[in-house]
């Protein structure tokens, strides 16, 4: 029996990878043409692709029983995006405190069953998803230089993501956490490192005009936020039982499985740009 050619095969990686490509490429340029043409604009986007993760995760979470608070992680993660790019971190924290407050408060209705359950997952939801990408906001903040700390942030991720996927496939054998990432390999995690390691020296001397050790400090450290960026969303999905977030896109999943690596990153990069240059 032939093959049908008419469906593109998945890559070796698993992935449809003209998709991922198209796909990846499509997004790429949304968030570099919000950053030069309009800042407050990437703060839209950021905060669009935010609210379709918080209702990935409100769907999925439906799986172990919970019970999340639509309304307010909604409007929550507004506040809180909004409050990161007019206000700083400090309105940041105010935003998340007073979204933790909300969820308790709109659960209570329901009564005491299951009360610690949902409202536990939901201020796991928003300490993961707003909180975490609340730094990427405050990383566009500065005047001089805000799209180009985005620009190094992106940039250092991606190339974790492509170096890992590159040297995994050409040259994976030795699987790196098979019980919750079978197809990380250490030797995908090696390009990542040099990948991203590249990246950030790069980005650093040419885009921030600084020092080419700072760039490799936020390469290693950013190639580490996003394995476990990547493997903590892993475990997740493990624990649910699922295999992507949603099928929002194509050769990704959902906007999870290509968020889990930048919101694990984002404060990590925040502070190291904030501290060294």
């Amino acid at each position: 029996m032939g093959v049908d050619q008419s469906t593109p095969a998945p890559s070796r990686a698993g992935r449809n990878l003209p998709a991922a490509i198209g796909v990846g490429v499509g997004l790429g340029a949304v968030i570099i043409g919000s950053l030069f043409w309009q800042k407050s604009l990437f703060t839209l986007v950021v905060l669009a692709a935010v609210l379709a993760a918080v209702d990935e995760l409100v769907r999925v979470f439906r799986v172990s029983g919970a019970k999340l608070s639509r309304i307010p992680l909604f409007i929550g993660t507004t506040a809180m995006l909004v409050a990161a790019y007019y206000g700083g971190p400090l309105a940041l924290l105010i935003a998340m405190a007073l979204t933790v407050l909300a969820t308790i408060f709109w659960r209570m209705p329901a009564g005491s069953i299951g009360f610690v359950r949902d409202v536990t997952t939901n201020v796991f939801l928003i300490g993961y998803v707003p909180l975490l990408a609340g730094f990427a906001i405050l990383l566009v903040q500065p005047d001089d230089d805000g799209p180009q700390r985005v620009v190094t942030f992106f940039l250092v991720v991606v190339a974790s993501d492509v170096g890992g996927y590159v040297a995994g496939v050409l040259f994976g054998k030795h699987p790196m956490a098979p019980t919750i990432s079978p197809k990380k390999s250490w030797e995908g995690f090696a390009g990542s490192t040099l990948a991203c390691i590249g990246a950030g020296i790069g980005s650093v001397v040419w885009l921030l005009d600084g020092h080419w050790w700072v760039g490799a400090i936020i390469g290693a450290v950013a190639v580490l936020t996003a394995t476990v960026g990547d493997l903590a969303e892993s475990m997740i999905k493990r624990d649910l039982g699922i295999k992507d977030m949603s099928n929002l896109l194509p050769g990704h999943g959902g906007v999870m499985d290509r968020l889990d690596s930048l919101l694990a990153t984002a404060p990590a990069i925040w502070l190291l740009l904030h501290l060294l240059v």
